[in-house]
């Protein structure tokens, strides 16, 4: 796994990737909310934690992730493309035949995808209930304090959304033409697409609603701000020490839940009734003390501005360090390098901490739909994940699926159906991933390996231990859509790429394609029902765009197209995908930034959130 940890806190953010499009004379300049790179990880000897099966070290300060031939098909945007078609051309694993563009051999047909050898041999071993070992100690105390947070940093964006009401009723519904999308049936064939519920406005341009300037932090500093959510009555958003409601439309303040530290970790689910999780730190970081460790965990109401609880999880005299939190059926579940901990979301009540004694420990959680962990077993030199589909209120497990040896982190794409990212041999992205795990949940049977290798796809996990982070790539339909790496287009200066899918069940690709258009590069964000709802970074002379792609059809609906003027466009394009946080709802779209950093003062004012909305 050459996936690294994360970076020393408080480091600045990395520059952003060349905007598509953009002449090389007029490169973007790093900014405000851009991540640091991460680092190479170093050889070393174990850091057990609690849970593990060494005696566990005093703790450290935690750092924050800082990451036969066949025809050839047509080329770009022609028709005539057949289901699987896209990408199986002959050859080995991972060893293009010929460069991007060439007209012997177009982007994307390279060999084998859904059809690689693999690099290491994968084992399925397929568990029932009650493997994986417990997570309960009644010795172990549960301290419950007030204390709240300061952060560790985060690599990479991730799209948070809670559902909105619909505030139209006069626009039509970007819906699904009733493709074939395999649902969840388990089959990858048969039923239709569920119709989307966004509104096709009448008037897809939209202006600037309001902008948040950034946090002021100090020199060489570089703070987590994440966390973003929609509600009926508020976009709210994590600040420095803070979480803050704002109008949606207005952007005027609603009110501010303040914290003694800066979020380190930010659940992406929430519940109907808009409560959600938080990790932080109880202090502010000082030169001689960067980091007080993420200890703490609370749960957030929403809907009415207020935090429920906080709690802290001591072992063996210890607090314990969190990574990632999530929310799923009632319970908020947070785990790291020492283990993991649940509580009742609404009252607090802990339901199971690590075992000091345990052998395994659990390394993080995904929720929504299914409550999943990511157990980590095995020596250091040769550890084994283990997927478990868990009871929230419990933690019993359900079904669990082995990952081969050797696979060291792993990342969950989707709970519902369960679908796994991970990194096997050595990806050409530091923060890349190869190959995708399609499980049954219900089993823990593998129902599929999918090859995405960095070099063709540009789907990203980032982080080690953040579980959840992945962007690029979503599920549903019973498939996974994924966002391609950007090639050569049209113009002197061009470069675009595409959307494309893959049947959970076969491991096949469809043939579906959904193309940027040129200069224009294409990420999918998350599912609208049946359909992918996709963000378009634009090139440098014009403005951002986001589109419902039909689950059947594949069909493009524009839904919203920001100005093209040049002051929003600098803004624009400082909160791309990969380094901010993208909400999109019914005419509305907010990004904002993962970092308050120093870094880029120098290139104009910079930005907590830009927040969009069209007139239809």
């Amino acid at each position: 796994m050459t996936q690294p940890p994360p970076p020393p806190p408080h480091q600045p953010p990395q520059q952003p990737p060349q905007v598509p499009g953009q002449p090389p004379q007029q490169p973007p300049q790093p900014g405000y909310g851009y991540p640091q790179p991460p680092q190479a990880p170093q050889p070393g000897p174990p850091q057990p934690g609690y849970g593990h099966h060494q005696a566990p070290q005093a703790p450290q300060a935690p750092q924050a992730p800082q990451g036969g031939p066949q025809t050839p098909p047509p080329a770009y945007g022609q028709p005539g493309q057949q289901p699987g078609a896209y990408g199986q051309q002959p050859g080995a694993y991972g060893q293009p035949t010929n460069p991007y563009g060439q007209p012997q051999n177009p982007y994307g047909q390279q060999p084998g995808y859904g059809y690689p050898q693999p690099t290491v041999p994968l084992h399925p071993q397929p568990g029932g209930p009650g493997g994986g070992g417990g997570r309960f100690n009644a010795q172990l105390a549960v301290i419950v304090t007030a204390a709240v947070v300061v952060i560790a940093l985060i690599i990479g964006g991730v799209v948070w959304y809670t559902n909105s009401g619909d505030p139209g009723g006069k626009n039509d519904t970007a819906g699904s033409s009733g493709g074939t999308g395999g649902g969840d049936n388990g089959k990858g064939g048969g039923g239709t697409t569920s119709p989307g519920t966004e509104k096709v406005p009448a008037d897809a341009n939209s202006r600037v609603l309001f902008q948040v300037a950034a946090p002021d932090v100090e020199d060489d500093t570089s703070l987590s701000v994440a966390g973003s959510w929609l509600t009926d009555k508020a976009y709210v958003k994590s600040g420095v020490a803070e979480i803050v409601g704002y109008d949606p439309d207005k952007g005027t303040k609603l009110w501010k839940i303040p914290l003694p530290g800066p979020v380190c970790r930010a659940s992406k689910h929430t519940t109907e009734d808009n409560l959600t999780a938080v990790v932080f730190e109880p202090a502010m970081p000082t030169k001689a003390k960067p980091s007080h460790g993420c200890t703490q965990v609370a749960a957030i109401d929403l809907a009415a501005g207020k935090k429920l609880w906080t709690k802290t999880t001591q072992v063996e005299g210890r607090l314990l360090r969190y990574e990632n939190v999530t929310v799923s059926g009632g319970t908020v579940a947070a785990g790291g390098t020492s283990g993991g901990a649940a509580f009742d979301l609404r009252s607090g009540k802990p339901l199971w901490i690590p075992k000091a004694d345990d052998s395994c420990y659990d390394l993080g959680y995904a929720g929504g739909k299914k409550l999943v962990a990511v157990r980590k077993c095995g020596s250091y030199n040769q550890p084994q994940l283990h997927i478990e589909t868990i009871d929230p209120k419990t933690g019993k497990v359900i079904s669990e699926y082995e990952m081969a040896e050797g696979i060291e982190y792993a990342s969950v794409v989707s709970t519902e159906p369960l679908v796994v990212a991970a990194e096997l041999g050595q990806s050409p992205d530091a923060v890349g991933i190869t190959d995708v795990f399609s499980i049954d949940n219900k089993t823990g049977k593998l129902r599929i390996r999918i090859s995405v290798p960095g070099d063709r796809f540009a789907a990203r996990c980032s982080g080690v231990t953040t579980i959840e982070a992945c962007t690029g790539i979503v599920v549903g339909n019973d498939r996974l859509y994924v966002e391609t790496e950007q090639h050569p287009g049209g113009g002197e200066y061009g470069r675009t790429n595409e959307i494309v899918s893959f049947d959970l069940a076969t491991g096949k690709q469809t043939g579906q394609r959904a193309d940027a258009g040129d200069r224009y590069t294409i990420t999918p964000l998350r599912m609208d029902g049946g359909n992918v709802i996709a963000y378009k970074r634009p090139p440098y002379d014009k403005g951002g765009q986001i589109v419902s792609i039909d689950g059947g059809s594949f069909k493009e609906t524009k839904l919203l197209e920001n100005p093209a003027a040049k002051s929003v466009r600098d803004i624009e394009t400082r909160m791309l995908p990969e380094y901010a946080e993208i909400i999109y709802s019914q005419g509305h779209l907010y990004m904002s930034a993962v970092y308050a950093s120093e870094l880029g003062s120098s290139v104009g004012r910079k930005y907590h959130v830009i927040a969009f909305g069209t007139s239809g």
